[in-house]
Formats: structure tokens, C-alpha cells, sequence
């Protein structure tokens, strides 16, 4: 008896891709399956039961009963192995033993053994869940159009408790359609990739389009070709330097021309602060304090860092509230040798029982010190954003946050944000978002194959805060200051917000002469190409093909428009001082066209002694602090998807359980993905630039109480 219930998988050498067409009653299920096999040019399985249940009905006028379960499926089985011979690439089932079971449940609450086991054992490649959404049809074998969700229910608990993968088909015949085929020829592709079922079920659940997929595993195989400097960016070859001046005169314009403009402060802050104490948790791990002192250990791990942290202790915005609560749990604190207090206070500071920072948003952090009060980076970025992001009383205020970590947010905010208003007169809206979780990237182990956790799953990283462009591209802003979250002072404000303000001017001063020239052209006015040409190359660092004087005059004004219709970010850029990271470089891409960029340290070959030695050349680095204009002339947005250049991200070897992986960053947010941007580089003071990335540079002097 078994046997006549065992389902063939293969047919000659090549693998059918089987999907099961399932669901309640008078849900479309033979429909879709002709629809589906003619597409496909494919065979289809018919459901056994009808014919059977037909002849049933016109022999003895009796519906289907229980002892008909085991002869449904044994029918069925057979039809189904019949069909596998005529099938090409797929079969599509009409139904299938799954079905025949749940119906038993749920017509007769009992299945037969034989059955279950059959039914729980057969296996497709997908099972398409129809929807009830569509008008039940009666015929002699229907009998049910009550309950239809009590039964669709059913259906899709049985799929869920066999671990069996399914989507749902919602909609018309037409849409069902459409929605199927366009999900049966991604699953083909993915199969012939060496992914399952539930691989390509993973991938969809998590928003991921599969090309996107096939491109970073190409990105995996081959590599990706490191960027090609031609010259480093210097003042008066790539990057413009005002005097204090012109900067006034800039911030003077911005104050001027921002009335009926939308301004925005845009702050990626999705990380933890990891990083900003890792030596200190290094530390912890590495020290014996009952075998040495903290000097021996120094000593022995050349930890530079740690003496600085110990010797300016007090110094910290966070000290007193350790200190305190030091006391409070050991008695006789005040009695310790100093070294034991600097080992207890480290301890506690990154205890999970205690203050647990290292875990902590960084955002949410004590960095700066009041006579009143203790300030979090969320506090100063609120306060700068009505020092230069405001018109008439109001600002706007956008943080990139982890999901899990939006509530810590909120508590600090709804704490310090009527203090702000109030002292600032100006109201503040603060909004949230995520990073999408489709810009996350599969990460493949050393022989470039999906890495996978222990339970079986792929696994599956942030692309980096190059995701956060289509974070950026949701705003609705026409003046959007971006800053990170750790880039905050506590001195110097005045020449902080004097050139934000500048840079700002100078955005919109020149997006004002580009949207006259795009007008003029629209408009079919008269124009002087030459002007233009010159401005684009003066002004906007745009290399301008000497050709284009050749061409007609309508091919000059088609090849102006695809110069200056682009977003336009001004970006500023500070001396170098021994920094690592991103800097400002003239590139050449693949076609030959150099522009302006700003690199990363891990696009450059360095490997390459050309290339090092112009890498070597670069006198400034990028604090990310940009003003983005990011709408044409007629105040249209534009999609900042179409503007990222996706050949530039990078492979990082990163380690999971103790396996060793590789992951793809996305191209960077002010990298890669702002690499079709209109971009002016401007030179900053370095005052401006004081980020947090390790705790003891809140030790230094624009951290510290005036």
C-alpha cells in the first residue's frame, strides 16, 4: 500500500521543479495550474479527485467520505509520477496529498496514518497558498461556502507546521497570474544558483531582489576593480578655499534665500558604541588582576590608550554617575587602592548589569559636561539643528536609527526637547527611520558560498551606511545638512554654525544659476554655451569634453542638461592630520571620464606604487559634513538610486561564530553612492570636525567645559 503513495523526484538526469497549486475549495487552483503549464510550455497534474468524485455522485448521488481518502491519494500520487515524464523544467500540481490531508482533518478530524505520513514526506520546490479572495463557484461537488477562512486557515497552519514553502496568491486571475510567473522564473535562476527552496524564500521575506543577489556573489568570484586615482583633490585643483569673509557673505546669503525652503538635518546614527570602547573591553578580557598590575599589562599589550583614559578619569561627563554608584555597591570604594577603584570603574561601566555603554547607541551617550546638566550626542544635535538648520521658528531633525534602539531615542528627546524649544525659541520635528532590510547583502564564506548559520539559514548583513541613500532618498527637504552623530562640540559653536551656514550659500547659490540655465534651455530661450561650459568647469569641477563645441547646437543643449540635472552636494573638507578614511580625489571610472570623488582608504590599491604615492599625496580628509540639494528646478526630487555608482563598493572579511566570512559594502553613502552627484569640495576649519571615535577623544579641548 506504501509504495503506491511514493512520489517520484526525478526524471532522467534533470530536476523538475515541482510546485503544488493549494488551498481550500473553489480558490482558482486549476485555473492558475493550465494558465502556469501553457506559459511554461509544461505539463500540469489534474486533480484525481474530481473525476473520481464525479463518478461517484452520478453512480450513487454521494459526496466524498472518508473511506474515499486513501483512493484520492493513491490516484493522485499516480497521476502525478505519469506526469513528471512529460514535464519540462516544471510540473505544476493541481493538488496534492497535503491537500487530501487537511481536508480529512478538517471534513472528518482524522487522517488515516498512511496518508499523513505520505503527505508530510512528498516534497515540492513551492507551494502556491491560493487566497480566498476570489467568488466561490458551486458546482456538485462543492458543498462548503461557509467557513472559508476557518479553512484557509487550516491550510496554511498545515504548510507552516510541515515546514513546507509556500507563498501566497492574492488577487485576480490576471494578477495571480503575473505575480506567479514573474516568482516561478526567479526561483529557476536561484535553483540553478545551487539555492533552496527555503534559501529563495529567505531572500524574499527579506525584500532582497535576486539580481541583487546574482551581483554580489559576481562581486564575490571576481572581485571588484579598486577606484583609480588620477591626482589627489587640493585646494584650487578640486577643493575651494573662502576667506572668512566670502564665508560670511555665503552664510548671509543662505539666511536671505531660505525663507521658502524646507531645511533638514540628516544624522546617520544607527551604531552602537562598540568601537568607541574597544580597547577598554580588550582590556577586561585580557587582564588578570589578581597576576598583574594595569601598568604591566600596558607594558605588555603596548595599550597607548589606556593609560590616557586612566589619567584624565575625572575628566569624563560620565565620571561622577560611575563614581556614585561605585560607592553605593561596594562600602568601602573610598578605601581602594587607586588601581583597584580604575579597574572596578572600567568594569562597571561596561557591565551588562550596569551601564552596559559599549551596547549603548552612541547617540544616547553622556558626552559632554554642564554645570547642570550632562549632554548626549541627541541633545547637541538638536541644538545645532536651530542654530543653522531653521527658518521662522521651526526645524527639521531625521535620525537613521536600529529599530530596537528608536525607544532610547524617544526617552532622551522627550527629556531635553522642550528645554531646547524653549531656550532656542524654535520647534523642532524629529523624525525616525530604519535601515531597509533589503539593502542587506549575503555573506559567503572563503570559497564564496552562502554562509550559514547553525540552524541551516543564509546569512544575511548590513550593507553599510551606503544603504542609508534610500533613507536620504525619502526625505522631502530642499536643503538637507548631512552630520554624523559623533561629530558634535561643546566650544566653538559660533564657527560651527558660521560654516554650515556658508556651505549651505554656496549650495544654493549655485543651484540657482544651474536651475536659470536648465530654465533657459526648457524654455527654448537664448543661451551661451561657452558661459555654461565654463561655469560647469569653474564652479562644479565638471570635466567638459572639447568635442561638444562640434555638435549642433541642440546636441549642446541635450549634453548641458545631463551635466547640471543632478543633485548637487557642497562638501566639506578638512586638513589632514593623520586620520584615516575617506579623502578627495580626482578618479577615472571605467569609461574614461574623470571626476570628483570622495575614496575610501579600502578602494585605493595600495599595493599599486602609482597609485600609493598619489593616495600619499592627499592633504585633505572627509569629516562628512555636506549640504545635498536633491530636487530639479521645478521642485521635483530626484531619485538618488539613479545617481549611485554600483561597481563601488568593497568586499571586508568579517567573522561569524568563530568561522571566517566575507561580506559586500555597499557603495558609501557619501562615496558610491553619491558618485553621479554634482560635488564642490570645499575647505573647513578643522575645528568643525571633532568626531567621538574612541572615548578618550572627549578628553580633547572642544569636548571639555568651556
Amino acid at each position: 500500500m506504501e509504495k503506491n503513495l511514493k512520489q517520484v523526484r526525478n526524471i532522467g538526469d534533470s530536476e523538475i521543479i515541482k510546485i503544488a497549486l493549494f488551498g481550500p475549495e473553489s480558490t482558482g487552483k486549476t485555473t492558475l495550474a493550465i494558465q502556469l503549464a501553457e506559459h511554461f510550455e509544461t505539463a500540469w497534474v489534474p486533480e484525481f479527485a474530481r473525476d473520481y468524485l464525479q463518478k461517484k455522485w452520478d453512480t450513487t448521488r454521494k459526496i466524498c467520505e472518508l473511506s474515499d481518502m486513501l483512493p484520492i491519494a493513491f490516484g493522485q500520487t499516480q497521476l502525478e509520477n505519469e506526469s513528471l515524464s512529460k514535464a519540462k523544467s516544471f510540473l505544476f500540481c493541481d493538488t496534492n496529498l497535503m491537500v487530501t490531508k487537511v481536508f480529512s482533518e478538517v471534513y472528518y478530524n482524522y487522517c488515516d496514518p498512511l496518508l499523513d505520513k505520505a503527505a508530510r514526506k512528498h516534497e515540492y520546490d513551492l507551494f502556491f497558498l491560493t487566497d480566498i479572495d476570489v467568488p466561490w463557484e458551486k458546482d456538485d461537488l462543492r458543498d462548503k461556502p461557509e467557513g472559508r477562512a476557518a479553512v484557509f486557515k487550516a491550510f496554511k497552519q498545515s504548510l507552516i507546521a510541515n515546514k513546507k514553502p509556500f507563498i501566497v496568491l492574492s488577487g485576480d486571475k490576471e494578477s495571480r497570474l503575473k505575480k506567479a510567473i514573474g516568482i516561478l522564473e526567479e526561483l529557476e535562476k536561484a535553483k540553478k544558483l545551487g539555492f533552496t527552496s527555503a534559501d529563495f524564500l529567505q531572500v524574499r521575506e527579506h525584500g532582497i531582489p535576486l539580481k541583487k543577489i546574482f551581483r554580489q556573489i559576481d562581486y564575490y568570484e571576481n572581485g571588484i576593480a579598486k577606484a583609480v586615482l588620477v591626482k589627489p583633490a587640493l585646494v584650487s585643483s578640486g577643493i575651494v578655499k573662502y576667506s572668512d569673509q566670502e564665508i560670511n557673505q555665503k552664510a548671509q546669503f543662505f539666511d536671505a534665500n531660505k525663507t521658502n525652503l524646507k531645511l533638514i538635518k540628516f544624522v546617520p546614527a544607527s551604531g552602537a558604541a562598540s568601537r568607541m570602547f574597544q580597547f577598554l573591553n580588550e582590556f577586561l578580557n585580557e587582564f588578570d588582576f589578581e597576576k598583574e598590575s594595569i601598568n604591566a599589562y600596558i607594558n605588555r599589550k603596548k595599550a597607548a590608550e589606556l593609560p590616557v583614559f586612566i589619567v584624565g578619569l575625572d575628566k569624563f561627563p560620565f565620571f561622577e554617575e560611575i563614581s556614585s554608584k561605585l560607592k553605593e555597591v561596594h562600602s568601602n570604594f573610598n578605601t581602594l587602592d587607586r588601581e583597584t577603584k580604575n579597574f572596578y570603574f572600567i568594569k562597571m561601566m561596561l557591565s551588562t548589569e550596569y551601564f552596559n555603554y559599549a551596547n549603548q547607541p552612541k547617540a544616547t551617550l553622556p558626552f559632554h559636561k554642564y554645570k547642570q546638566h550632562i549632554a548626549t550626542p541627541i541633545e547637541e544635535h538638536l541644538y545645532e539643528c536651530t542654530r543653522y538648520s531653521s527658518a521662522y521658528g521651526h526645524s527639521n531633525l531625521h535620525f537613521t536609527v536600529t529599530e530596537a534602539h528608536q525607544t532610547g531615542f524617544e526617552k532622551v528627546i522627550e527629556n531635553v526637547k522642550r528645554k531646547v524649544e524653549t531656550e532656542t525659541q524654535t520647534q523642532i520635528e524629529v523624525s525616525f527611520s530604519y535601515q531597509n532590510k533589503a539593502t542587506d547583502v549575503l555573506a559567503v564564506d572563503d570559497s564564496n558560498r552562502p554562509f550559514r548559520e547553525a540552524s541551516g539559514k543564509l546569512l544575511f548583513r548590513p550593507g553599510g551606511h551606503g544603504a542609508l541613500i534610500e533613507n536620504l532618498n525619502n526625505l522631502e527637504g530642499d536643503v538637507i545638512f548631512v552630520k554624523n552623530i559623533d561629530n558634535v562640540i561643546q566650544s566653538h559653536v559660533e564657527i560651527n554654525t558660521l560654516y554650515k551656514k556658508g556651505l549651505a550659500g554656496i549650495m544654493i547659490e549655485l543651484q540657482q544659476q544651474i536651475f536659470d540655465y536648465l530654465r533657459a534651455i526648457d524654455e527654448g530661450q537664448e543661451i551661451d554655451v561657452k558661459e555654461i561650459v565654463a561655469f560647469a568647469k569653474t564652479r562644479l569641477n565638471s570635466k567638459v569634453s572639447k568635442k561638444v563645441f562640434k555638435y549642433t547646437l541642440e546636441y549642446q543643449k541635450q549634453y548641458i542638461k545631463k551635466m547640471l540635472e543632478r543633485p548637487i552636494r557642497i562638501c566639506g573638507m578638512v586638513r589632514n592630520e593623520g586620520d584615516t578614511g575617506g579623502g578627495p580625489f580626482w578618479i577615472r571610472n571605467q569609461k574614461g571620464t574623470v571626476s570628483l570623488q570622495i575614496i575610501e582608504t579600502s578602494q585605493i590599491d595600495l599595493k599599486n606604487v602609482e597609485q600609493a604615492t598619489i593616495f600619499s599625496r592627499s592633504t585633505h580628509f572627509n569629516p562628512v559634513d555636506l549640504v545635498c540639494g536633491i530636487k530639479n528646478y521645478k521642485g521635483i526630487k530626484f531619485d538618488l538610486l539613479d545617481f549611485v555608482d554600483a561597481n563601488s563598493g568593497f568586499i571586508v572579511k568579517k567573522n561569524k561564530d568563530g568561522k571566517p566570512l566575507k561580506s559586500y559594502e555597499l557603495p558609501g553613502l557619501w562615496n558610491g553612492a553619491m558618485a553621479k552627484w554634482i560635488s564642490v569640495f570645499v575647505e573647513v576649519p578643522l575645528i568643525t570636525f571633532n568626531p567621538v571615535k574612541t572615548v578618550n577623544d572627549l578628553l580633547k579641548e572642544p569636548h571639555q567645559p568651556q
